[in-house]
């Protein structure tokens, strides 16, 4: 009866410890994130960092707290623990070659975790498709692209990612005009309109940086190719782009400069009549 009472006593001990140490890192983790956070969009995507940081490190330590305390549990009740461990080492190394894909996941999404490549809520490009990020985990990514859909990606397939997210965006805008028409005209009325756009106070909190006129892209006997650039805030470049599309073709329809070829078809000989 002493001895089971001293075991007992010993398996509380060891329970209570577990669930202390448990609490205590659920505490610390939790601090971590809170300290995390702030109102500021670097802010955001800080905190967001430290929270899946903050559950995979709670995640981690609670396994390793609660198989030390089961271990420590047979070893008070009188079980060998060694052949145990033993079994349980050759299991893992079967495990890891048996779940390869599955452990480069893992690895895969701590990285992007680590590194802040993206985090949820990033409009990113990767794999051929662009989406926002809808969730993110260390065993994949989901993103919902422009047509709604949602897309899942184990990480361990995410390769080169563009973050479309991060300090500001870029548009560049193409004008084509026909080879006949004379260059400096149509490059004077892009300056002006581009001007007009940069001076516009319903647009100007948007604009960064332009509308710029980086001058002829591309000579073809289709025409000239001119081409402008607008650094904007996040998310805004769509919306500048459409509305330095909309003035460039007011401009040009005033200034009555042609913006794409007619072509004319010349028919020679007779031709025929209905009913001939």
């Amino acid at each position: 009866m002493e001895i089971a009472g001293k075991t007992g006593l010993r398996l509380l001990v060891i329970l209570l410890f577990a669930v202390l140490l448990t609490r205590a890192l659920k505490a610390v983790t939790s601090r971590l994130v809170q300290l995390a956070k702030a109102q500021s969009r670097a802010g955001q995507m800080r905190e967001q960092q430290t929270r899946t940081m903050a559950g995979l490190l709670y995640s981690i330590g609670a396994a390793i707290i609660g198989l030390i305390a089961v271990l420590m549990a047979f070893e008070v009740l009188g079980f060998d623990i060694a052949p145990a461990m033993a079994t349980a080492g050759v299991a893992s190394i079967a495990i890891a070659f048996g779940a390869q894909s599955l452990l480069k996941d893992f690895i895969n999404g701590f990285f992007i975790v680590f590194e802040d490549q993206y985090v949820v809520g990033d409009l990113i490009q990767v794999n051929g498709e662009t989406g926002r990020v809808e969730h993110l985990t260390l065993r994949r990514t989901v993103i919902r692209n422009p047509a709604g859909a949602m897309v899942t990606m184990p990480n361990s397939l995410v390769g080169q990612v563009a973050n479309l997210s991060r300090d500001w965006s870029q548009a560049f805008v193409d004008v084509t005009v026909p080879a006949a028409e004379m260059v400096g005209r149509a490059l004077a009325t892009l300056e002006k309109i581009a001007g007009d756009f940069r001076n516009d106070a319903d647009w100007s909190a948007a604009l960064i940086d332009g509308p710029r006129v980086l001058g002829v892209e591309a000579l073809s006997l289709d025409g000239t190719v001119i081409r402008l650039q607008a650094r904007t805030i996040l998310n805004r470049k769509d919306d500048v782009a459409r509305e330095l599309r909309r003035r460039i073709k007011l401009g040009f329809e005033q200034a009555k400069i042609p913006l794409s070829h007619t072509h004319q078809i010349v028919v020679q000989g007779d031709v025929a009549q209905p009913g001939e």
